[in-house]
């Protein structure tokens, strides 16, 4: 799976108690009791991860700036729900309240030079909000005592290019009946580092493992794609089309692709939303009709896949794909990366359906 590379953390931490609506900035060290329904069975573990960006303004202040930032506390909102009992539901903190929180920490004196740090090397952010049971208890029952607590990091890359993937069919990420796919849990990342382990069995170099749906009895070629490990994933055609899968159960609805596909758009690109089956998926690569895989998320907005690995149920090599980097495509999918951290950081306009997010501190 891939992992972040050249990441610094803040020093404090937040804490926020769901039932008292108390907060607290800690030490960035802060620990869990060990004995906690969150430690011991993954209870209670959502999260989200939030890109951001520092600019300097005068007199020493400093523009904290998200983009889709209501779309990234929607999707946390959902997981704290989902992770909260019935008759918890009363305790599930509004989009606005979560974002005052996460806002009022950034903004804690203690923060500053890490920001001004930031703002000055044009760093990429990243706020981590996640959620734990505070409770001593070791009961297999819905948390006792939820809390929100969030750190905040700079980091240079994730993932990156050039990185290869291989195609996972033995291993599913999610259960759709379940619901969980479409939530950012704990629980479905376990299964996606052992699948990159399993990635790797096949390609040694490989970073990333693309998944198929949850029928693995089906024949292989007629189940659907899914998604990448820990991204979404768009598909770049020959035609000078770019595919994007459905949301469903089994996919995170990803704030950042939703941003791309509206860059792509805007260049032009036609973007079309559909499913694709795996035997498709191979006939394409068998004939020459693919530019490249991208890898679509939060953390490396878009990486494009030098080698794509297609493999049947026993891990027999199907075929390769290899990326067009001369295709005009290839280099359109890179200059909406370079165009979705441009918004960022101020230097061209955000595309309609997309809002910036500005607080001062």
């Amino acid at each position: 799976m891939a992992g972040f590379e050249g990441t610094k953390w803040a020093d404090k931490q937040l804490l926020f108690i769901l039932k008292t609506k108390s907060v607290e900035i800690q030490e960035a060290n802060a620990k869990v009791h060990a004995v906690s329904r969150s430690i011991h069975y993954g209870l209670f573990l959502a999260f989200e991860g939030i890109r951001f960006f520092c600019k300097k303004k005068k007199e020493g202040k400093i523009e904290i700036i998200f983009l889709n930032l209501e779309k990234n506390l929607t999707r946390f909102r959902s997981g704290i729900s989902f992770n909260l009992g019935p008759g918890q539901q009363d305790m599930v903190p509004a989009i606005e309240e979560i974002e005052k929180v996460l806002i009022d920490y950034l903004k804690d004196p203690a923060l500053k030079s890490f920001l001004q740090e930031m703002a000055e090397l044009g760093a990429q952010g990243y706020l981590r909000p996640f959620t734990v049971d505070e409770a001593q208890s070791i009961g297999v029952t819905f948390p006792e005592n939820p809390s929100i607590r969030a750190v905040a990091c700079r980091y240079d890359r994730y993932l990156g290019e050039p990185f290869a993937g291989v195609v996972t069919p033995n291993m599913v990420r999610a259960v759709g009946i379940n619901g969980t796919g479409c939530l950012k849990l704990g629980i479905n990342y376990l299964v996606s580092i052992k699948a990159v382990a399993a990635a790797q069995q096949v390609l040694p170099e490989a970073g990333a493992a693309l998944f198929l749906d949850d029928r693995p009895y089906d024949p292989v070629e007629s189940r659907k794609i899914t998604e990448w490990d820990s991204s979404c994933c768009l598909f770049a055609l020959k035609d000078g089309t770019v595919i994007k899968i459905p949301e469903s159960n089994l996919i995170l609805p990803s704030v950042t692709i939703g941003g791309i596909c509206s860059i792509l758009k805007q260049m032009n690109v036609p973007v079309i939303e559909r499913d694709i089956l795996y035997g498709e998926l191979i006939e394409w690569v068998k004939n020459n009709q693919v530019v490249t895989v991208c890898s679509v998320g939060t953390a490396g907005i878009l990486n494009r896949a030098r080698k794509l690995v297609l493999v049947d149920e026993s891990g027999n090599v199907k075929a390769e794909q290899i990326a067009d980097e001369t295709h005009e495509l290839y280099k359109k999918c890179g200059d909406a990366r370079a165009y979705y951290w441009d918004i960022y950081r101020g230097k061209v306009p955000a595309p309609g359906g997309m809002a910036l997010t500005k607080f001062e501190v």
